[in-house]
């Protein structure tokens, strides 16, 4: 069984932050309608990342997988994090969560961005 995922970003004041969150989302239901996908910030927006994890968790999910929507794999990503998760783990017995990389360090994600960019 495919663990369920939460997109997981920094927030923002601005409401309109998580709308890309939310066509990603949109886009993973659409091609995966049995996929279990939640939104999780650090701070400033909501859910937050404990909220988005509780809410897989209570649906049955023992398996999640954080995916980190940055560019590059800063403090948030590579201390934050881990140290949320971990916390998460402790909090939800038998939840074991993975961590996935940075979307702007994989090589499909470099690719697409730099075609969108060559094509401008």
């Amino acid at each position: 069984m495919n663990p369920a995922i939460v997109l997981f970003g920094h927030g923002a004041r601005n409401a309109e932050y998580a709308e890309p969150f939310r066509r990603i989302r949109a886009a993973m239901l659409a091609s995966d309608p049995q996929a279990q996908v939640e939104i999780g910030f650090l701070e400033l927006s909501q859910p937050t990342l404990e909220d988005a994890i509780a809410a897989l968790q209570a649906r049955g999910a023992r398996r999640i997988r954080v995916v980190p929507i940055f560019f590059a794999p800063g403090k948030h990503v590579l201390k934050d994090l881990p140290e949320r998760a971990a916390a998460a783990m402790e909090r939800h017995a038998g939840l074991e969560i993975e961590l996935a990389e940075a979307v702007g360090t994989v090589p499909e994600v470099i690719a697409a961005m730099a075609a969108y960019a060559l094509a401008q």
